[in-house]
């Protein structure tokens, strides 16, 4: 039976400090005291020592291979080069990592010291991920962040110097005060750059987020009077499918774009359905069971994630929620991770990890969405279309509940039970 490579591993590092929080956030992230950075740092390296344990008691299968890793925030670029030095010492002593390791840090424009860059590169961090949002001043200013075009461009440049060629922007549609016109700026100017990959996120409204509280609300802090239209948001996100595809920078996710073999290794793993380990606030994991512990060819997995309070994880051990996904969850899990992807779901390798039948259930719902336009589909392939992409929740939810008989023999989903499988 072929299920997804269990071989190697990915890792993702939280970190929840910022020195601003964007009006837009809804992240378990804050502007909180930087005297507590090491002790963090240290709750961080008791939950990566005790893994193997953590593990072994769970019964499932944790790669020693590291072939990703993925240190995002918050800012990790706060961080001092001696607490990097520290972290990146404890997880290359309790993994092996890969020869071509991919290792990213998400960096924030404006704050990133001369010597924690220099403590990167000797890390051997080798990509970094920009989160600019806008190269119009003032809609980040009004955002919340504190940076400015010429400081994205200067971090550009220190960071290639450095030898982190390998670089990410993201950018937001949907801002603030945004309008057509300065979205193609905005778009012209990371073209401009060079960078290899682009992330372009439309605006969602949180209710967690100041942004979302206040026009849930009907008020005009943060500007939220002047946030685009859904309809002009969507405009956004398709014109900047155009402009980054003639530039070369070619849409292989929903919010994802690359230059030929520049896709992120490391979010390419969520996608997919490969372990990763998440250490931190708010992290998740995804384990797959030890061959041993499964009672049927159809590998059982297990989800887990950190609590989001700082100070319970500070004082520590925190509470991590678990939960054993179902044969019918995971097949929810394959359709809609998968068609996230601009190459789709391959429906030969669905039939060979679930088997037919489950797959077959779906098939009148994908006619269905054909029909309407939101997904294209021949005898191979099933993959969103780009109407499909600005509703793709929607169409993940019609995947939902599907195959209820997948599942029936078989232990649902338990998000309270921390038992390893029977």
């Amino acid at each position: 039976m072929a299920v997804p490579d269990q071989d190697a591993l990915g890792l993702y590092i939280s970190f929840p400090f910022c020195r601003s929080k964007c009006t837009y956030c809804n992240f378990a992230s804050g502007v909180f005291p930087a005297k507590d950075h090491a002790r963090y740092v240290a709750r961080v390296l008791e939950d990566l020592r005790a893994a193997p344990s953590w593990a072994a008691q769970m019964g499932v299968h944790l790669p020693r291979r590291v072939d990703s890793v993925y240190f995002g925030g918050g800012t990790p670029s706060l961080l001092t080069p001696g607490l990097l030095h520290q972290l990146f010492a404890a997880m290359r002593a309790e993994f092996d990592f890969d020869p071509s390791v991919e290792i990213t840090v998400e960096c924030a424009p404006g704050q990133i010291a001369d010597d924690t860059l220099q403590a990167l590169a000797e890390c051997g961090v080798n990509r970094a991920s920009l989160g600019v949002q806008s190269f119009i001043d003032r809609e980040a200013q009004v955002s919340g962040r504190l940076h400015s075009r010429a400081t994205v461009l200067e971090d550009l440049r220190r960071l290639r110097a450095a030898g982190l060629a390998n670089l990410n922007i993201d950018l937001i549609a949907g801002l603030a005060g945004q309008t057509a016109a300065s979205w193609d700026e905005s778009l012209s100017v990371l073209i401009d750059t060079g960078v290899p990959h682009a992330s372009v996120y439309m605006l969602e409204v949180d209710e967690d987020s100041r942004l979302g509280r206040e026009m849930i609300s009907g008020g005009s802090r943060y500007f939220s009077e002047l946030v685009p239209t859904d309809d002009a948001i969507a405009d956004m996100y398709l014109h900047a499918l155009a402009r980054l595809a003639s530039a070369g920078l070619r849409q292989y996710e929903i919010s994802n774009f690359a230059r030929p073999r520049r896709q992120s290794r490391h979010n390419l793993r969520y996608w997919q359905r490969r372990p990763y380990l998440g250490l931190g606030l708010d992290a998740s994991s995804m384990l797959y069971a030890l061959p041993e512990a499964a009672d049927t060819t159809l590998p059982y997995i297990l989800r887990s994630s950190v609590g989001d309070d700082l100070s319970a994880f500070l004082t520590g051990p925190s509470p991590v929620e678990t939960a054993w996904l179902s044969p019918a969850r995971q097949l929810e899990e394959a359709w809609f991770l998968g068609l996230r992807m601009n190459a789709g779901v391959k429906l030969a390798a669905l039939r060979r990890e679930f088997g037919r039948d489950p797959v077959a259930q779906a098939i009148p719902t994908i006619a269905r969405l054909v029909d309407d336009g939101l997904l294209a589909s021949d005898s191979k392939t099933v993959s969103l279309t780009a109407q499909g992409r600005l509703l793709s929740n929607d169409v993940f939810q019609q995947f939902l509940g599907l195959d209820s008989a997948a599942g029936s023999d078989r232990e649902s989903e338990d998000s309270e039970a921390v038992l390893a499988p029977r």
